[in-house]
């Protein structure tokens, strides 16, 4: 029997990634975004497409009726800077959005798997040493971070009292095909522009500051994994989240160079003053989504960078949508 899944974002960047996956594996694919962000021409061939924001009567009804196998929510506001500016609107999409798809789960019987994306950096903050794992003290320095982890405290609530099955899975800076230049590892997509526009790089503060750079297709790859994964008993926030990313950390100025090397030239950085409050360093640690999920990265930064660069060289050219 075909398994039905909903993705919430499949119009964006990493949605749409997962929903291609989804598609090639055999999935019947349903995807609800309201376009704010995402782009209709990414919502790919063969997925029933609904433009419905995730807060909205028309998406809890679809959750309720349609009683999907799995339900990946990407959809969210992601501008870590937008949530400082309008906490409220950050909050109304990504903690009562999502409370509207678990409430519709929850009156269907509670039959939906629920993958959630949550963020490493921006839940861990900066009071652990990295690579962090996910035990790790939390303290998460924007609205952004704080919506995602109140979501996590919410799907243990629901997994507890209602028995909806859910896995958090907490991203590290994923960067790809398709990236919007928003949030911290939009600076992929930024200097590839900027490479292509031949036009300066800029970097705020030293940039020596770290990310861990996972490549969207595994990260893709990770939210498929998710739906087969054995749940482990509910032992408190984290027991059934995973990290997602490579354990390894780039600093920016290395991240400028690497992006000149597959771009075959030397791009000229120039430094602006540092962003108040910016994390220092981040990277997560992998080693329970190997053991849990059979997940690691396999695509190198460098042969993931390339393949970034070609897609938005390809825009460029005409040669993608």
């Amino acid at each position: 029997m075909t398994r039905r899944a909903l993705v919430t974002g499949g119009a964006g960047f990493i949605g749409s990634h997962v929903a291609d996956l989804l598609l090639a594996t055999g999935y019947e694919v349903s995807v609800v975004d309201d376009l704010s962000s995402g782009k209709r021409e990414q919502v790919p061939e063969g997925a029933s497409f609904h433009e419905l924001s995730i807060s909205s009567d028309g998406a809890a009804a679809l959750v309720r009726e349609s009683r999907f196998d799995v339900l990946y929510h990407l959809a969210a506001q992601i501008d870590v800077r937008k949530s400082v500016v309008d906490p409220r609107y950050d909050a109304r999409v990504n903690i009562d959005g999502t409370l509207n798809l678990l409430e519709a789960i929850r009156c269907a019987g509670a039959g939906t798997r629920f993958v959630f994306s949550s963020t490493g950096g921006a839940v861990y903050g900066d009071l652990a040493e990295p690579p962090t794992a996910e035990d790790a003290p939390k303290n998460p320095q924007s609205p952004y971070g704080t919506a995602k982890l109140s979501v996590e405290y919410y799907l243990g609530y629901y997994a507890r009292i209602h028995g909806v099955e859910a896995v958090t899975l907490r991203y590290a800076n994923v960067y790809g095909p398709r990236q919007d230049p928003h949030g911290e590892a939009g600076v992929v997509s930024i200097f590839c522009n900027k490479i292509l526009d031949e036009k300066s790089l800029i970097v705020y503060g030293d940039g020596r500051q770290t990310r861990d750079y996972v490549y969207v297709g595994d990260v893709a790859r990770a939210n498929l994994l998710a739906a087969d994964v054995a749940l482990p008993p509910l032992d408190g926030l984290d027991s059934r989240s995973f990290n997602i990313g490579t354990s390894v950390e780039t600093d920016v100025l290395e991240l400028a160079r690497l992006i000149g090397d597959v771009a075959g030239r030397r791009p000229d950085v120039q430094h602006a003053a540092a962003r108040p409050g910016e994390q220092r360093r981040s990277a997560v640690q992998i080693a329970r989504a190997e053991r849990g999920m059979g997940w690691r990265p396999q695509t190198t930064l460098v042969e993931g960078l390339r393949r970034t660069f070609e897609w938005f060289s390809g825009l460029r050219e005409g040669r993608n949508a």
